[in-house]
């Protein structure tokens, strides 16, 4: 087993956003005390778009603090970098990136039990959110994405709190390949792979039915 310190817990609420119509929750700011992991993610945290964000499938958003060096330099400095949530994660770690994490790892997350289901398409909210316009497309092409988890087994968790990796999952498909095969464009030259992940019942369905589209 390997256990990874957790440098926040956080969740949001839904609030305006761009235009008067417009409501998102990627705000996230971390909590004080312990929270409970349901199956729909933390308790508390909103989303606002309930048709791209939410759900068993993305119960839980982690995003690897290690990044944020990399983006600061790459950015020229940010302010939102300065502390955890700019990507909207629900949990930030070091230690632990897109290589490392497996499809159908699970951790021990507190006392609750939770399973990677897939990575994290970025949309254009984080480019409005970071005031970079092409924010997306850089991840497309840097797969520096962060991934979701289904919750297993509901618990609790808080700040200090260790996340424990308690099963390994499937190791032909850590995040970052899986990113690069699925959005990154690696689809082209990945037609058996495709067809294997639009099999795999471990990962989230929105991505095993863009698989099989993908494969034809």
């Amino acid at each position: 087993m390997s256990s990874y310190s957790i440098s926040a817990i956080l969740t949001g609420r839904a609030v305006r956003f761009r235009a008067a119509d417009e409501q998102s929750a990627i705000a996230k700011v971390p909590v004080d005390g312990a929270v409970r992991v349901t199956f729909l993610g933390l308790a508390g945290d909103e989303q606002a778009d309930a048709k791209h964000h939410g759900g068993p499938d993305k119960a839980l958003h982690h995003y690897a603090a290690d990044h944020y060096p990399v983006w600061d330099a790459e950015l020229g400095g940010h302010g939102l970098l300065a502390s955890p949530g700019a990507f909207g994660e629900n949990i930030a770690t070091t230690g632990l990136t897109e290589g490392d994490v497996w499809l159908g790892d699970r951790f021990r997350l507190g006392s609750a039990l939770i399973e990677v289901s897939h990575g994290r398409q970025p949309c254009w909210k984080l480019g409005h959110r970071f005031g970079v316009t092409d924010m997306a497309a850089r991840i497309v092409r840097n797969g520096r994405c962060g991934w979701y988890y289904r919750v297993i087994e509901e618990g609790e968790v808080a700040p200090g709190d260790a996340l424990i990796r308690d099963v390994r999952g499937l190791a032909a498909w850590p995040i970052d390949r899986l990113f690069h095969v699925v959005i990154g464009g690696g689809h082209k030259r990945a037609g058996d792979a495709l067809r294997e992940l639009a099999d795999l019942p471990v990962l989230a369905q929105a991505w095993r039915d863009r698989a099989a589209q993908l494969a034809g």
